[in-house]
This record gives C-alpha cells, sequence and structure tokens, in this order.
C-alpha cells in the first residue's frame, strides 16, 4: 500500500506541516459555514427581496424529505424516522405551498440542478414521489432537460414502482448509501440492514440504467478492518457504479454512536483506510475529485446541462430542514437532532401559512465570502482558480490568506497555471485543512451551538 510518507523538511517546516495534520478527521465542511453557526437573524430577512438582489446566473434547486426509515447510529442530520403516510402527504402539501409563495421570484430565473435529499426521498410512495416533480416543474419552472437532476435512495425502498418515478422524470444520478456490506457492521452502526437486501436492491436499481448510480460506504467503523474494508470496496466496484463516495465515520452530539466507538483496539485506523481505498478505487479506474468523492471519466449526451459553479450560490432549499444560499446570506429552517426536536420543528413546518420569511440563518461579510470560495474551490479537485479570486474580490488571495501560503510550502498544495490544487498527501487531509480555515467568528458560533 503506497502511503504517501512524511516530507523530509527542516524542522520549522515540519513543525508547520504538524499543525495541518496531526488531527485528519476534525470537521466535514461541505459547506461554510456550518449550519451550528446559523443563528435567529434580527431583524428576519424578506426573502422576497433577498432574491430579487441575488446576481446568480444558475440556480440550484434543491428540496428536503426529513423522514427516513430508521435513524443510524452514526446520523446528525435534519431526519425523522417516520414511516406514516399521512404525515409524509402533510409534508409535501407544505412543500408545494412554499414553493407557491416562492415561485414568483424565480420566474426568469434558471435552475441547472435540481436534487432530492434527505432523510430518504424514495421513503415516500410513489405518488407522493411524483408530486415533487410536479412541484418542481410545473411551480418552481424546472426544465428537467436542460438540468442534472439527483435523489437519494436507501436499499428498502428500491421498488418498481419508485424507480419507474424516477426514470420517467429524467433523474440523472440516484445516489445509494450502502456504508457498509459486513452484516456486524451494518448493525453496529445500527442500520437496520442485511447484506443481501443491499446487493438486491443494487441489481433492481443497476438494470434500470440510470445515466450515474453514486454507492455511499464508510470507513472506520466499529469493529471494520482493513480486510472488511476492502471487501465491501470490492463489492462496491463489482456492480460498476460511475461514482462512489467514501465518508469516514464521524460522531457528534445527539448521536447514538460516541467517538470512542470509533477506535478499534484504542487505535484510529481510519486514515489507514482511506489510504487503502483511494488505491484500490483509482486502480479500477476511479478519478479523484475530493477526499470523498471518487467518479469514472463519463461523458453525458443524453442532455445538455447548464453550467453551474462549485461555489454553490443562488441554492434554493424548499422544505424543512433544506437550507438556501445567497451571496450574502444563507438561511434554513431551525435546527434540531433528537426525535422530539426535529418532530417539533417539522410539525410547526407544516402548520405554517406563510414561508415568505428567513428568520434562522448567517449574513456573510465580506471576509466570510472570501473564506467560502477559497473552501469551496480547494477542497474539490478543480482547485483554487487566483484570477478568479481576484476577479470577484479585487485581491491577491495569496497575499491575503497566508494559511494558503503554507500549504504550499509544506507540499499539501500546489500550484500550476495559476490554479492551486491540494496535492495527493493534502487530499487526505482536507478535513483537518478545512477546519483551519474556519474563522474564528464562525468558530465561536459553532462551539457555543446547542443542539437540541
Amino acid at each position: 500500500m503506497d502511503h504517501p510518507s512524511s516530507l523530509q523538511t527542516s524542522p520549522e517546516l515540519r513543525e508547520l506541516e504538524q499543525r495541518w495534520t496531526r488531527a485528519p478527521y476534525r470537521s466535514y465542511l461541505y459547506s461554510y459555514p456550518h449550519k451550528t453557526a446559523y443563528r435567529d437573524l434580527q431583524p428576519a430577512v424578506s426573502l422576497k427581496e433577498l432574491w430579487e438582489q441575488d446576481q446568480t446566473d444558475y440556480h440550484f434547486l434543491y428540496m428536503h424529505i426529513p423522514f427516513c426509515g430508521a435513524r443510524c447510529g452514526f446520523c446528525n442530520l435534519f431526519t425523522l424516522p417516520d414511516r406514516r403516510l399521512d404525515v409524509h402527504e402533510q409534508y409535501v402539501d407544505a412543500l408545494g405551498r412554499q414553493a407557491e409563495q416562492w415561485a414568483p421570484w424565480f420566474q426568469n430565473r434558471t435552475f441547472s440542478r435540481f436534487a432530492i435529499g434527505g432523510g430518504t426521498p424514495t421513503l415516500l410512495e410513489a405518488g407522493q414521489l411524483n408530486r415533487l416533480f410536479d412541484i418542481a416543474e410545473l411551480t418552481m419552472g424546472l426544465d428537467p432537460s436542460a438540468a442534472s437532476i439527483s435523489v437519494e435512495t436507501s436499499p428498502e425502498t428500491v421498488t418498481a414502482d419508485r424507480m419507474k418515478v424516477l426514470k420517467d422524470r429524467l433523474v440523472d444520478r440516484v445516489s445509494m448509501g450502502i456504508q457498509s456490506f459486513v452484516e456486524e457492521e451494518a448493525a453496529a452502526i445500527y442500520r437496520p440492514q442485511k447484506p443481501r437486501l443491499a446487493e438486491d436492491a443494487l441489481e433492481m436499481l443497476m438494470g434500470y440504467a440510470f445515466p450515474l448510480v453514486n454507492l455511499d460506504l464508510i470507513y472506520g467503523l466499529p469493529g471494520q478492518t482493513a480486510a472488511t474494508w476492502l471487501y465491501s470496496l470490492e463489492k462496491a466496484i463489482s456492480y460498476g457504479p460511475g461514482e462512489i463516495f467514501i465518508y469516514p465515520l464521524y460522531t457528534r452530539e445527539n448521536t447514538i454512536l460516541k467517538p470512542e466507538q470509533i477506535r478499534n483496539a484504542g487505535t484510529d485506523i481510519r486514515l489507514e483506510l482511506y489510504h487503502i481505498a483511494r488505491q484500490r478505487l483509482e486502480e479500477a479506474g476511479y478519478k479523484q475529485f475530493s477526499m470523498r468523492r471518487f467518479a469514472k471519466d463519463t461523458t453525458f449526451t443524453h442532455k445538455s446541462i447548464l453550467p453551474f459553479s462549485c461555489q454553490e450560490e443562488g441554492m434554493a432549499g424548499l422544505g424543512c430542514g433544506a437550507r438556501s444560499y445567497t451571496r450574502e446570506v444563507h438561511y434554513a429552517s431551525k435546527y434540531g437532532v433528537s426525535a422530539a426536536a426535529t418532530r417539533s420543528i417539522i410539525e410547526n413546518y407544516v402548520a405554517s401559512e406563510r414561508y415568505d420569511m428567513a428568520d434562522y440563518g448567517f449574513r456573510l461579510n465580506e471576509a466570510e465570502q472570501k473564506r467560502r470560495f477559497i473552501l469551496k474551490a480547494l477542497l474539490h479537485r478543480e482547485g483554487l482558480e487566483l484570477a478568479a479570486y481576484e476577479g470577484r474580490f479585487g485581491h491577491d488571495a495569496l497575499v491575503e490568506h497566508s494559511d494558503l501560503e503554507e500549504l504550499l510550502s509544506t507540499r499539501l498544495a500546489e500550484l500550476e497555471s495559476g490554479v492551486m490544487r491540494l496535492t495527493t498527501l493534502g487530499m487526505a487531509y482536507s478535513d483537518a485543512i478545512g477546519d483551519e480555515f474556519i474563522s474564528g467568528a464562525v468558530r465561536e458560533l459553532m462551539d457555543s451551538c446547542v443542539i437540541r
């Protein structure tokens, strides 16, 4: 196994490298600022005015379905185990009302991406699932022939009627959370999933020939070894998905799993397992696009999909728990993890008649916009284009952010043709690098957040 070797550097550089790499797994920043930095917005923001001021060319429409069959032991997402059909119906009714109120603000705007996440969106029956696409197209104005469309699913909800809805509605990408093909490991994270169920679901899913199928796997599970991790990887690869995401196990406040359960015999082996996965996936023809995402080179010819910036501004999130991003304001509903808190927030959402004000979120000043710009670019293969940063903010990123020079000097990043990218070594430490870029103000908010 070709683990990256330690850098042979001066003591000063070695000390600098340790700053970035001493703790590889600190925080997963799939967005910035993190939702735990959100607070009450005072005064509340008129969404009509906010979106009328938005200058984004292309938009991302997202719908959040906060229901699942069971809560996994590692999950701290906004989701509630609830299979009741009437609850689902009432929720989709509310989402439809929200879309009707938002639609006028997006009348002359173009959506280049549409995603339905959760939770498990396909926990909804086929009829309700179909309603979501009607809301997206008939109410919000989505053109499915010009947008990439992604839907999350789970092994237990891959059924013929649901998959037919996804196929008929021109879904491009279906993402399934497998996590592990080893029964004992699935049980250890409180996931009621037998390996045979996952395999049968995958066989059915692949039979529908969606343009892109993604599989999620987790490493660092209780009792997991290098051998069992490789077994799950090989199983996933054998189905030929176009994309595989590998996630390190994290535990958070209010999750069932606790931090000590990550360690096998007192040792945290997540970094070792990461290197095993990276090498095996690259051998199997997958390219690394981030610390988590590995994908095959696939050219889609079935659609002419419009562009969308990796900065993910112009994101309109419908549904309770969805986040929305404009350049200066990020907003969402209140956030909870416990069943009681999540149920209460969902009930308030369903009972509401108006969805036209943002009263919970984060206002990004220019300094935070700069950090977001850097993080959303640097942690992905596309990299940070220095000219794009200067074009937007009027300053040199390397001059303004000494941390970038440190990454270059420690060879965690490299600069080529004006684009700064993480090296193979740097990619392995993405969760440490992202954590180092959190501003003091945002970190203070995150640390003081009380999650119910």
